[in-house]
């Protein structure tokens, strides 16, 4: 047999990966939007005292209408940023001031810009920070020097100019990102390393369980391949309870497959069910040898021997055809069978059954009610149902028996008006040697027709089961495959 393309290990170790993998790349993305959105909150928090403090100088220089006087900050501007200095903050070595100002009065017009005068002049009353701003609102923007760049990015936070109570100008501060933007880098290159080898770790960490859990199911498969070549092996010791159970389990089908729990359980079940008959014939001839019997016993004493000897012969036949019907692997011979000439062949061989409890069979076939499957063995299966119909119907009573489609399946329902089954045996009916017993004669069958049933339906790829029927009474449906 070719080895699969990939083992059970395989499979889980790639799908771990992928899973990781999904999870560490999902929770990456979430940190670096996290980390990108903190330093630029980080920033904007001291650029909105900064805007206010400005606001303030330049409240301090109003004249007595509310003009606004830029000299002094334009002076302060001036000299920060022509002073030189070396800070190093963690990997960033930063040399000189990299904060703006711009004033503008109350119709948005720039008076003063530190960034080289820039605009001065020109109408701000459009900008967000500044239109926010006089309207007694909370400015701020973000606005790229380089549309093609998102790290070219200005940030602009604006403070408004107060003079008696009324808004007179707009200070507003901005900052380029870039800065911000050389932490956000670093520390998502941490971030990422850091993940990576989590990542890493997890994976190792992964590859060792897979193996770990695996390596007793290398031992089982080891064993079975070693029973199917003949080998006597012992059983591999293990130390998990479901694997030590699973290794159990693998024994007892070694056994079974064997023959000696299966023939162990046959003759048992055999001995069991002929103590009866054989009872009944040993107590009739002991009877039959007293001298002075009257003839009418002695026919009901013949009566009797007969009777049980049919019975035994009934119980050897059918487990004879059970065992052989067991042995299969697959059916022998399929081809087309139409149900409604089966079942009307199977009502014919039961029709002396039927008279004698003065039953009425009714069949109802649906409409293209042919299947591929062996004719033999479905047709024993349908009189093995019939007969427990009958078997289990008051006298007078009636049976339906009806194909229905169901999908890709064909079910076969036979209907009787019995007692029912009882919860406890709706399961057990099909199992080999089970048997309630009948109403009428209140004893019970060989238990081996249902069984014979159950194969043949799963030798096709059906199933076989009871179930109440509406209005009382069982329902046997025989299940097979289209």
């Amino acid at each position: 047999m070719r080895p699969p393309r990939f083992t059970t290990g395989a499979r889980i170790a790639l799908a771990l990966i992928t899973l990781f993998a999904c999870a560490f790349y999902y929770l990456f993305n979430k940190l670096q939007e996290s980390v990108e959105r903190q330093y630029l909150e980080a920033v904007e928090e001291p650029m909105v005292d900064a805007a206010h403090l400005f606001a303030s100088v330049a409240e301090l220089h109003l004249d007595a209408g509310g003009g606004i006087d830029a000299a002094p900050l334009r002076d302060a501007f001036s000299a920060a940023h022509g002073r030189r200095f070396e800070a190093q903050i963690w990997d960033l070595l930063k040399t000189r001031v990299g904060m703006h100002l711009y004033l503008t009065d109350a119709e948005g017009t720039v008076l003063f810009n530190s960034d080289a005068g820039t605009d001065e002049g020109a109408d701000y009353s459009w900008r967000r920070d500044v239109s926010l701003t006089l309207k007694g609102g909370y400015g701020a923007r973000s606005t790229r020097t380089d549309e093609a760049d998102d790290d070219s990015s200005v940030m602009f936070v604006a403070a408004p100019i107060r003079h008696r109570g009324e808004i007179v100008g707009v200070a507003s501060v901005s900052k380029p990102q870039a800065a911000v933007f050389a932490f956000r880098d670093d520390t998502e290159r941490r971030i990422d390393l850091l993940l990576r080898g989590a990542l890493a770790t997890c994976l190792l960490g992964a590859t060792f369980i897979v193996g770990w859990f695996l390596r007793p199911v290398r031992k089982l498969t080891t064993y079975a391949r070693a029973i199917r070549r003949g080998h006597r092996v012992p059983v591999p010791k293990l130390a998990s309870g479901e694997m030590r159970t699973l290794a159990a389990a693998f024994e007892e089908m070694r056994d079974t497959l064997e023959g000696r729990n299966y023939i162990e359980t046959y003759v048992s079940s055999l001995t069991h069910e002929m103590k009866s008959p054989l009872s009944g014939i040993r107590g009739a001839a002991e009877l039959l040898a007293e001298d002075g019997l009257p003839p009418g016993r002695r026919a009901k004493f013949l009566a009797n021997i007969r009777a049980e000897s049919d019975r035994l012969g009934h119980i050897i036949d059918r487990l004879l055809a059970l065992s052989e019907l067991e042995a299969k692997k697959s059916i022998d011979a399929s081809g087309p069978v139409d149900l409604a000439e089966l079942l009307q062949r199977v009502a014919a061989d039961h029709a002396a059954a039927l008279e004698a409890k003065d039953l009425h069979l009714q069949i109802d076939t649906a409409a293209g009610s042919s299947i591929e499957a062996d004719a033999f063995l479905l047709e024993m299966a349908a009189a093995n149902l019939l007969q427990n119909a009958i078997d289990f119907s008051p006298r007078g009573g009636r049976i339906d028996i009806a194909t229905q489609r169901a999908g890709s399946s064909l079910k076969l329902h036979f209907d009787d008006r019995g007692p029912g089954v009882p919860d406890y045996a709706r399961e057990r009916a099909f199992d080999r040697f089970f048997s309630l017993v009948h109403p009428d004669t209140g004893r019970k069958s060989s238990g081996l027709g249902l069984c014979f049933v159950r194969e043949a339906a799963e030798l096709h790829g059906g199933s076989a089961a009871l179930e109440p029927r509406p209005g009382g009474g069982t329902r046997a449906t025989l299940t097979l495959p289209l």
